[in-house]
């Protein structure tokens, strides 16, 4: 090594009670930040940079955790997180995704927007682009599916009614909620959202089909049409 070159010490050379994993066993993973937890599932780093420094690096290319937990398939290119890893983290990422949905599918039925604004809140809040999803329900309110229909760019996204009632059919819902996000994070509905959600209730309607409600979603609370007296 040349004199006065710094290379950091890999982490099995760090004091025990420093190391993420052996944190993680003696202190439960609240103990541990993003990138800790990040290095735990990369197992180990790279010469020059080890677990820990890597989980950062892919947490500053993402954004933040929510955009990797939201679109754990565009996982952003990291140096030092090849093939293997890189599965291992999408991996971990979707279980947590559906988790999600499968907290909300024991819900006996949906009841009011609160129910299912914060499901909408964790897959659609932090993607950069913006994206139409729904949720379909049978006739007791009880969650079938959900899927993302439509996706755009930041200006927005082009939602087609046939589409949506197409997939209402497909998945024999009697019900549904809607939701888009906001890429700017404002949650406030447009007059183009407003627009939209008239023109879906009405067609879908025709098919006996209910709109319950249609969330936006931006970086606060979403925001529910169906409170501010819009279907």
């Amino acid at each position: 090594m040349k004199r006065g070159t710094y290379r950091p010490r890999p982490i099995h050379q760090w004091p025990e009670s420093e190391r993420p994993r052996e944190r993680l066993l003696a202190h439960g993973v609240a103990a541990l930040s993003d990138a800790e937890l990040i290095a735990v599932l990369l197992g180990h780093g790279t010469a020059g940079c080890d677990a820990v420094a890597t989980g950062r690096a892919l947490l500053g290319q993402a954004g933040s955790l929510g955009r990797l937990l939201a679109d754990p398939d565009h996982l952003p290119p990291v140096s030092g997180v090849g093939p293997a890893k890189r599965a291992r983290i999408v991996a971990a990422l979707e279980l947590a995704r559906r988790s999600l949905g499968e907290s909300l599918a024991e819900l006996p039925h949906i009841e009011s927007p609160t129910d299912s604004a914060e499901y909408f809140r964790a897959r659609l809040r932090h993607l950069p682009h913006e994206v139409f999803a729904c949720l379909f329900l049978d006739t007791r309110h009880r969650v079938l599916a959900y899927e993302e229909l439509f996706r755009g760019t930041i200006d927005g996204a082009s939602v087609y009614p046939r589409e949506v009632v197409r997939a209402c059919l497909r998945h024999r819902a009697s019900a549904v909620i809607l939701a888009h996000n906001h890429p700017s994070g404002v949650a406030e509905p447009s007059r183009a959202d407003r627009e939209i959600t008239r023109v879906l209730v009405d067609a879908l309607r025709l098919m006996d089909i209910r709109v319950l409600d249609h969330l936006v979603i931006g970086h606060g609370e979403p925001t529910s049409m169906a409170n501010l007296g819009l279907l």
